[in-house]
């Protein structure tokens, strides 16, 4: 494997899990209810529970995926991401982060993009009226049978992001986020849905996206595990891949014909905030309230990446007008529609 690579990649799910390590003493010691924090306010699920949402995921979610697939460390790793370690990062880090700026309990939000459901879960948790989207219904299989173990009630619907704003015509949302989901939609999709969404909150609402990959870092470590990978034509990183090293991505994409190519940009390329700037018009249309990295420093749970923080720095250095927000390895920002008055 590449060096590079090999360095940015690897580690990113050890660096999240540390953040969660940090996020649970420091809930720890906050509630002095021990380093079990995590099961002390979340229950674990049963093994018999767990056993019913790991068939569930392997019946309807990695069905799509080749045979022997779960039967390979990625496999193996992806199935425990989301049998429960994503639940747990949504615990951890995404909904301290949101409760710093929004009270969930009561609000009601839109989550688009809601795959299997982790996210809905955390959510709903917190006392949120959680409402969920996903183009793909063998995923929504699982959300619902997720939500069913943790007695967390949602609306889900199968649906494109595009027609969000037409199926939730007149019902306001306090908070709507795209959750690892900007990323795999097709250009056309991500300005529309973008810009729909956002005429859907009243001034003062939220938008809000959450573990994107960033088209301006230097390594793709979402999709195709190479450097630079995020800045090359849709064209040429499509020919490209075939030179990564991920299994099941590098020799699925031979032929350039529409049906291969729509499934490429369904794996996920990267967003950056310039399609916040053509969807809503300019560059002002929104405020800026956090971000996560942010958060996570400030709190004193996000370890120091030294490699990282001089590429921030670097962009920082080149592009002084553009929010820190859009300059992190992800994306994962709320902003605010402006408009609204100061209690």
């Amino acid at each position: 494997m590449n060096p590079l690579v090999e360095r940015r990649f690897l580690p990113v799910g050890s660096r999240r899990r540390a953040w969660a390590r940090r996020i649970y003493k420091k809930l720890a010691a906050l509630t002095g209810i021990g380093t079990s924090v995590q099961s002390a306010i979340h229950p674990t699920l049963t093994s018999e529970a767990l056993a019913d949402l790991e068939n569930e995921l392997r019946t309807n979610y990695f069905n799509r995926q080749p045979p022997g697939y779960l039967e390979t460390e990625r496999g193996l790793c992806d199935l425990a991401n989301h049998l429960t370690n994503r639940l747990q990062t949504a615990r951890a880090q995404v909904v301290p982060w949101l409760e710093s700026v929004i009270p969930l309990h009561g609000a009601r939000v839109l989550e688009i993009g809601c795959g299997t459901g982790s996210g809905l879960v955390a959510l709903g948790e917190r006392g949120a009226h959680v409402f969920g989207v996903d183009l793909e219904e063998g995923s929504l299989q699982v959300a619902r049978k997720r939500c069913a173990l943790h007695g967390v009630t949602a609306e889900l619907h199968a649906a494109n992001a595009t027609s969000v704003a037409e199926l939730f015509r007149g019902i306001p949302f306090d908070l709507i986020i795209f959750y690892a989901s900007l990323e795999h939609m097709v250009h056309e999709e991500r300005l529309q849905a973008i810009a729909d969404t956002w005429t859907m909150l009243r001034p003062g609402d939220l938008w809000c996206v959450i573990e994107t990959p960033n088209r301006l870092w230097h390594t793709d470590t979402h999709t195709a595990l190479l450097p630079f990978y995020h800045w090359l034509p849709d064209d040429l990183a499509f020919k490209y891949a075939r030179f990564s090293q991920r299994t099941n991505f590098r020799e699925i994409y031979g032929e350039l014909n529409d049906e291969r190519r729509l499934h490429f940009h369904r794996r996920g390329r990267g967003v950056s905030f310039h399609e916040l700037h053509v969807a809503l018009g300019t560059p002002d249309a929104f405020e800026v309230v956090s971000y996560k990295n942010e958060f996570l420093r400030r709190s004193g749970w996000l370890g120091e990446d030294v490699l990282s923080d001089s590429y921030v720095a670097l962009l920082r250095e080149l592009v002084p007008d553009v929010h820190a927000a859009f300059l992190q390895e992800y994306l994962d920002v709320i902003l605010r529609r402006p408009g609204a008055t100061c209690a």
